[in-house]
Formats: structure tokens, sequence, C-alpha cells
């Protein structure tokens, strides 16, 4: 029966897992890895001891989302009655060119040129805002940080008007303008706070956490596009091409950033049981997204979001010793309106639903 359930899952036959539609437990899995990224990354960068290096942190992650995409892809195509071919890294390998075999063409169908670009594009951005998300982490307390990091929102519907030319509704914008008022809330320092210092530095976690807004902002419309472009691939296949890319400038970051205290400590300096969950949480967003995208709509995601703040909150209480203020508290109620808000689907267009109602009436 097992065996049976998770067959239909890899070959992607019923959308179900013992009964239950991939939708929603993606979904929850979804609220779970949110809420435990944000604590586990801001524990594991204030815990004592010597810290680790948050760019290797970044590297490991992208290498392990690699390997495991890597075998959920082989042993998916395992599962097929046919898997003569075995498994490879080349696109010339496979004569037949069929969209979804074991060949991995980590160039990205190399005649093409435009779409090399792009997929760089997204593995820099993505590399480039997990190694932010680290820096916000060790100056914002979890809350602060999974709060503010919600103006993704808004960056990624200001480069889906631009980039891909799509039209928001006036609900929209006006949910974009409570999450900028409701972020923007969350930021007014109280007296309280201001005579509890807490570890960091408030002005260069709020850069990084807007810099990996712009980040996630672009890398999603980018990747949005990837995955759901004519050429049907798997989603597996898809994540180890972006993993591929993602690992190798990730390494060089470290090198660049932390060449120094690499050479002097080691790459795994200050690693404990805690960082490697980090990691290990860390590499599963990004396939936890992917197949939210994938099932999943933007009000079921919107929802998610808003149940990971409020856990996210709520542990934070008990954990770091956090005391929302009531600015904190009118800020989270804005951004988790907003997002309820942003994830409502628009209401059909009258020209769309009453006129050829109307053209029938007339035929008759």
């Amino acid at each position: 029966m097992r065996q049976h359930t998770l067959r239909n899952f890899y070959l992607g036959g019923l959308p179900t897992i013992y009964g239950i539609p991939l939708k929603y437990v993606f979904l929850v899995t979804l609220v779970v890895q949110n809420s435990a990224l944000v604590l586990t990354m801001r524990y594991s960068r204030i815990q004592p001891g010597p810290r680790y290096l948050g760019t290797t942190a970044v590297a490991l992650s992208e290498l392990l989302k690699c390997f495991i995409c890597l075998g959920i892809h082989v042993h998916r195509k395992r599962s097929q009655p046919d898997h003569r071919q075995a498994p490879t890294l080349s696109a010339e390998a496979n004569p037949s060119n069929q969209a979804d075999d074991y060949s991995i063409p980590l160039w990205i169908d190399g005649s093409r040129a435009p779409k090399i670009a792009l997929w760089a594009l997204v593995a820099f951005l993505y590399s480039l805002q997990n190694n932010l998300q680290f820096v916000a982490a060790s100056h914002l307390h979890a809350a602060t940080f999974q709060v503010t990091y919600q103006c993704k929102i808004l960056t990624t519907a200001l480069f889906t008007v631009t980039l891909l030319r799509r039209r928001l509704s006036a609900r929209k914008w006006f949910s974009l303008v409570i999450l900028t008022a409701g972020v923007a809330w969350v930021q007014i320092p109280s007296s309280s706070t201001a005579a509890s210092k807490q570890q960091g530095d408030d002005l260069a976690g709020i850069t990084a956490v807007a810099g990996a807004c712009i980040c996630s902002g672009l890398a999603g419309v980018c990747f949005e596009k990837v995955l759901k472009e004519p050429q049907q691939s798997s989603i597996w296949k898809r994540n180890v091409q972006l993993s591929a890319g993602c690992f190798p400038m990730a390494l060089a970051a470290a090198y660049c950033w932390d060449r120094q205290a690499i050479r002097k400590d080691g790459f795994f300096q200050g690693y404990s049981p805690v960082v490697l969950a980090t990691v290990g949480v860390q590499a599963a967003g990004g396939l936890i997204v992917a197949l939210v995208i994938k099932y999943a709509d933007n009000i079921s995601k919107g929802f998610a979001t808003s149940i990971s703040i409020i856990l996210s909150t709520a542990a934070s209480i008990f954990l770091f010793d956090f005391v929302p203020t009531i600015h904190f508290l009118c800020g989270s109620i804005l951004v988790l309106l907003a997002t309820y808000l942003y994830s409502q689907p628009d209401a059909p267009k009258v020209a769309a639903t009453v006129l050829p109602l109307y053209r029938q009436k007339v035929l008759r």
C-alpha cells in the first residue's frame, strides 16, 4: 500500500499521499519549514561559542538540495515500467530528446544562450538571498525578521508587473500599500526595546532583509517563468539544474568573503547540530516552495505564510524572550491582512461574464 501510494506521487499520478491531497501536505510542510527556518537560523547565530560562517552554510545547503533532488529524480525514473536508460548529466546522451528522461542537462540545452543567462541569474539571486538571510538573522529577532521578510510579496508584485507585463487589480495594489505600512510599523522602536538593546545592528538587519526581498522577488518571477514554460520537465530535474548552478556561486562567495577565516579555522568551523539542522531546513525550503507553486494556489500559500508568522512570533516569545510591542502587534496584523487580501482571486470582469450572456439572449 505504501509503495503504491508513493509510486503515484513520484509518477505524477493521483495527487495524494495516503488519501491526503498533495496541496494540503505541502502547505502544512511549508508552514513548518518557514517557522523552523527562522527560529533555527536565529538560534544558531546567537548561541554561545564560536560562530559558524553563513556563507559555508549556504553552499552546504545547495549541495544537499542538489543530491536530494537528484536522488528523487533517479528513484522516480526507476519506478517507471521502462527505465532501461542509465542516468546521465548530458544533453547529448538522450537522442530521443524527451523532456522528462534520465538526462539532466546542467547547461540547460546549451544552444540557447538566453536560457543559460536566465538560469545563471536565478542561481546568483538565490545564492545572494540565502546569504542575506543569515546576515539578517544575526541582527534581528526571529519574529521581526519573519514579518519584515514579507516585503518579498511587494517586490514580487513589482517585478511581475514590470517583467511579466501582468496587471494587478485595485485590491492587490491596496493590499501592497497595507503591507508596506505594516512592515514600516513593525520597525518603529519603543522605549523598552531601546533600553534593552538586542544582539546585532537593526540597520544592518533591515538592509539585509531588503536585499533578500529584492532577490526573492526577481528570482521568483524568473523561476516561475522557467517552471511553467511549455516544455514540461520534472520539477526535480529543474531543482537539480538550479542547485548545480547555485552551489559553485555559493562556494565562490564563501571563499571570496570568508577566505581568511576558512584558512584559519576550516570550512566547518562553529558547526553544531543546530547549524546542521538549519542547513537541512534551508535546503528543504526551495523544494517545498517549488512543490507549492506546482500543486497549490496563492490563496492557500497566503494562509500558510500567515500561520507561519504567528507561529514564529509565539515561539520567539518563549525561546528568545521576545516582547512584542504595540507597534509590532499592529504592524503584524496589517501584514497578515495584506497577505490575505493579496492572495484572494480577482473578481471576473463584467465584460467576460455579462456580455456573453447578453449576446445569447439577443441571438435567441
